[in-house]
């Protein structure tokens, strides 16, 4: 990860890359083209500017022939911003190309976390990409508005909406929760989830009857998918794909019930011999992210929704938008900062959004518990927030069973070690790959399990057969039941 600078020394600054928090320019830049980097660096995370520096590293400074005087760039924040950044400069000696004693000024710029900064002299505004600073466009300046909290997109008021376009139950289940019988049209009222007659985009998003209707984007769609990869045409491998476009506080409790229906639960034997069941991943993992997915997404960003993916060794969320504001990459387990708090608030009334952000820093902790990998936190593109889950079953069993000791042979037992596979698996008996599957999946039926392990029904009928006479499987609850692995 890439990392402010912090230092002031020469000799990083001619040899550095340009980043996201660092850049050099030439004294010949006019003061204009110097605004536009310092604001991109304040409506970003801020960042370090240093002038006197050529972008390819040499040392030119301000003694050289056609160089803008140093006070006119020290000046710049204060005329040419708006509203004026936090801007600290530094008057560095340095030698010139030449030799000669110079001098390169520093420009160490803060974040701007409540404004946006634009140029005086034309209201445009550029925001730090990468190692670039971009020009925005109407729809972006309105983004990194909304990001900054001068506006909110969930307090803007949905045209054409009225009370007729609430769902009755949706808001009696957010009064109850509550514990208020006053009328609904109070109840939106006294939230701000309706201004004069209309609905804001809070208030259809939590209580609309058909919120996609009036925002598309207002839907969670959920892909459960067969293997570890998505494909196309006639390899298609989706085998559930199912959306939620109801209003939010009815939303979240069926996208949430629909992905535990589809999530696998894990049997092992552990060194006491007793058969325990463990879920592809602790529930308090998922269920946050998908919340604070949901909770916390930039609803301004139309056509983009949130999606859920269901893969055979992982669970992926991603929700449209950057992370906000001052939450970045590597503060987001301890840092809070709400793009839609009145949403927010709701979530945390129904008790779903932890309030002191400590939802995040224990989705690290129950999957550390659990054995499993540590959750991934990635910005893909300039507009998504991406987590990945892994369920690392292989990884996870020897832990949970016998802390930090592994066992050596795999093909010993299947059963007592569920996917604890350090050897080969083609050494492993068919039975054993049979026993194997059914741990990770105890309701699998002899075809599925055929069709894994390239047997016939037949075949995978008469080990189960084998299986129950020697007492390794049994049964429970007929032909909708699960199969149990016994001693």
């Amino acid at each position: 990860m890439i990392e402010k600078v912090i230092k002031n020394r020469i000799e990083y600054f001619t040899q550095a890359n340009e980043s996201h928090y660092f850049d050099r320019k030439s004294t010949r830049k006019d003061t204009a083209e110097i605004a536009r980097h310092v604001m991109a660096f304040a409506n970003a995370a801020g960042g370090k500017l240093v002038i006197g520096v050529e972008d390819d590293g040499t040392v030119t400074g301000f003694k050289r022939d056609g160089a803008h005087s140093i006070e006119d760039f020290e000046q710049v924040p204060l005329t040419l911003c708006s509203p004026t950044p936090i801007v600290t400069t530094t008057r560095l000696t340095v030698k010139n190309f030449k030799g000669e004693e110079d001098t390169v000024l520093i420009m160490d710029i803060e974040c701007s976390t409540e404004h946006v900064i634009k140029r005086r002299t034309d209201g445009r505004v550029a925001l730090r990409e990468g190692d670039k600073s971009v020009w925005l466009d109407h729809d972006q300046i309105r983004a990194l508005e909304y990001d900054k909290g001068q506006f909110h997109f969930e307090d803007e008021i949905a045209k054409d909406t009225s009370i007729e376009n609430v769902d009755k139950e949706a808001l009696a289940s957010y009064a109850k929760v509550l514990g208020t019988r006053v009328s609904g049209e109070k109840l939106l009222r006294s939230r701000n989830f309706m201004k004069g007659d209309c609905l804001t985009n809070a208030g259809v998003l939590l209580f609309a009857l058909e919120p996609s209707f009036i925002l598309p984007q207002a839907r969670v769609r959920v892909l459960k998918i067969e293997g570890t990869k998505l494909e196309s045409g006639a390899r298609m491998n989706i085998v559930k794909d199912k959306t939620f476009d109801g209003p939010l506080v009815k939303a979240v409790p069926k996208a949430t019930e629909f992905i535990a229906s589809q999530l696998r639960d894990f049997q092992f034997q552990g060194a006491d011999a007793i058969f325990t069941t463990v879920p592809e991943y602790p529930e308090f993992a998922w269920f946050e992210g998908l919340v604070n997915a949901m909770a916390h997404r930039d609803y301004s960003i139309r056509g983009e929704y949130t999606r859920v993916y269901l893969y055979s060794d992982r669970l992926e969320i991603q929700s449209p938008g950057r992370l906000p504001n001052i939450v970045r990459l590597d503060n987001l387990r301890h840092t809070r900062y709400s793009r839609n708090p009145k949403i927010t608030r709701v979530f945390t009334e129904f008790s779903w959004v932890r309030e002191l952000n400590e939802g995040v820093d224990k989705i690290y902790k129950v999957m550390e518990e659990s054995g499993l990998p540590e959750p991934e936190f990635s910005e893909p593109n300039s507009f998504s927030v991406k987590l990945v889950l892994r369920n690392n079953i292989e990884a996870r069993i020897p832990r949970l069973q016998f802390s930090d000791q592994v066992s050596d042979n795999v093909g010993n037992n299947v059963g007592n070690n569920v996917g604890n596979h350090v050897g080969s698996e083609n050494d492993m008996t068919s039975p054993e790959k049979v026993l194997r599957e059914l741990a990770e999946n105890p309701r699998a039926g002899a075809q599925a399990i055929g069709v894994k392990l390239d047997l016939s029904k037949r075949q995978v009928e008469r080990i189960f057969k084998q299986l129950r006479e020697e007492g390794r499987i049994i049964r429970e609850g007929g032909t909708r039941g699960v199969w149990k692995l016994v001693k």
